[in-house]
This record gives C-alpha cells, structure tokens and sequence, in this order.
C-alpha cells in the first residue's frame, strides 16, 4: 500500500468519529420523541423503530467501512510491529462488527429480558466492538513512544482505556434502573471514537516521523 492510499485511510479514521456524531443526531431526527439521554443507539435501528432501516444505512454500514480502512492503514503502515498491525487488525474487526449489528437488528425497545436470537447476535456484535476498540487502544499505551515517537499519546491512549472501562458499571447501573443508559453509552463509544479521531490526526501530522517498510525493530 503506498503513501497515498494510506493517508486516506487515516482520513478514514478522522471521519468515522465524526460521522458517528452526526449519523446519530440525524437518525434521531426522524424517531418521534427519541432521547439521546436514555435510549441506547441500537434502539435506532430496532425492528419497529421507525429509524430500522435508515439507521444502519447511516451509521452501521459506513462507519464499518471508515472503521475498515482505518485498520488496514495501520497493518500496512508498522509491517515490523506486530502489536500496532494487531491494534490495526482488531480496528478492522470493530468495523466489521459494526455491520454485523447493523444487519442483525435488536427488538423493538432492545429489550433484554426475552432476546430473540437476533438480538443476541446483535448484542455480541456490540461487545465485540467495544471490546476490540478498547484492546486496540490499551496496545498503544506501550507502544506509542516506539511506533511513533509520541510519549504523550501512551498516556492517552491509558486514560481513553481506562474512560470506557470505568463507564461499563454505569451502563449496567443505568439498565437497571431505565436512566441515563444512553448518557452513558455515548460517552463511553465517544470516548474510543475520540481516540481514533486524535490517532489518525496525528498519523496524518507531517511533523510525526512514520516507520519505514525496511524497520526491523519494534
């Protein structure tokens, strides 16, 4: 992959948070009465939601595809380290969960006392993107200042990391009680989309000095 396809996978990565924001706010638009502040994202594209199509066509299916470049950018751009072409790897699987829970649809209100099989196929697609966004960026912690040059960027990879983990308790606090679950989610989905958006800006700095093909070290 050379240069310039790469640096338009790092614009990938740039638009995919961006997108992410915008795509919700407009699918919410068009569901009567939505709230962003209780309502999880998937209910946008629930079955019955009057979003269920709109929804993934907006933000599922081409956040995928951002997601996917994104991570294929990095693969090609550290060929002689193998945890940033991991990181770059599970990136590729968060875009590819990401249609996966587009195409499999949760009930109507995602309810989880009955799932039906969709809806659990629908859930473990979103546990696998969160949890491979949250790996990606724990990996950088300890390879930032190596792959990039950058110390301060180890520092907020952790911090980003350890945001989305400390947000999980709320979340299963918020399902319980039917408030502020949706508060919660975006700020923890916000949190990972704000580490790729810094990653890919700084991939995209002309002052950050990338590794060459012929690197051998990590």
């Amino acid at each position: 992959m050379n240069e310039r396809v790469r640096r338009w996978c790092y614009f990938a990565g740039l638009l995919a948070p961006v997108w992410l924001v915008v795509g919700v706010m407009i699918a919410g638009m068009f569901y009567p009465g939505y709230s962003h502040y209780t309502q999880a994202m998937s209910e946008l594209g629930a079955k019955g939601a009057p979003t269920h199509i709109l929804s993934p066509l907006m933000n599922n299916y081409p956040l995928g595809v951002l997601f996917t470049l994104f991570g294929l950018g990095l693969v090609y751009t550290f060929p002689a380290s193998i945890s940033a072409r991991l990181s770059g790897v599970l990136i590729i699987i968060h875009g590819l969960s990401s249609c996966l829970a587009g195409f499999f649809s949760c009930d109507v209100g995602c309810d989880l006392t009955a799932p039906s099989d969709e809806q659990n196929l629908h859930n473990l697609a979103g546990f696998v993107m969160f949890l491979s966004l949250l790996l990606a960026s724990f990996l950088w912690v300890f390879i930032a200042k190596s792959c990039l040059g950058v110390k301060w960027f180890g520092w907020f990879s952790l911090a980003i990391s350890l945001i989305a983990i400390a947000l999980l308790p709320l979340m299963a606090s918020a399902v319980a009680s039917g408030d502020g679950f949706g508060l919660y989610q975006r700020l923890s989905y916000g949190s990972q989309a704000l580490w790729v958006l810094v990653f890919s800006a700084l991939l995209l700095e002309p002052k950050v000095k990338l590794p060459s093909a012929d690197v051998k070290k990590e």
